[in-house]
């Protein structure tokens, strides 16, 4: 289920404890992604390791959800376009904040991430692969996202 008033709470949550933080929606990363012209953000999945192998945006590399070592960044400019997403937005709203304390200063938040993103029916992937399933992250955050996209052997 989309349960639309959690998600507009959940919102409006992780807006005010991360008010530095700019968000995405889906549909207009989604835009992003599919334009030719200018840089395409380099989009991090803020899920541990267990829930990135099930699935992930697509090019998306993994950042442990409770570091604070950005040396895997240091091959990127200060002003490249980035994008962190969990599976809610909270962890990757804090790792956001974190990049921009760190000096990155373009870093932007995916507004419900994964889960809005899969609910929306935009694509997801394993090992380059498209794939329907998501790591549901817990029963109770897992209401969130359509049963559909619940990996299997995850409730």
């Amino acid at each position: 289920m989309n349960y639309p008033w959690i998600w507009a709470g959940l919102n409006q949550l992780i807006r005010l404890k991360f008010p530095k933080v700019q968000h995405l929606s889906p549909d207009q990363l989604s835009t992003w992604l599919a334009r030719s012209d200018g840089p395409s953000p380099l989009l991090l999945d803020t899920r541990t390791e267990a829930e990135y192998v099930v699935s992930h945006l697509p090019q998306a590399q993994r950042l442990d959800p409770a570091t604070d070592n950005f040396d895997i960044l240091q091959p990127i400019g200060r002003d490249t376009p980035i994008v962190t997403y969990c599976s809610i937005g909270y962890r990757s709203a804090a790792i956001a904040t974190r990049l921009q304390a760190a000096g990155f200063t373009n870093v932007a938040n995916l507004e419900g991430s994964i889960f809005r993103w899969a609910n929306q029916g935009k694509p997801v992937y394993r090992q380059g692969q498209p794939v329907a399933e998501v790591h549901p992250y817990s029963s109770r955050w897992g209401c969130l996202l359509d049963k559909k996209h619940h990996a299997n052997g995850f409730s």
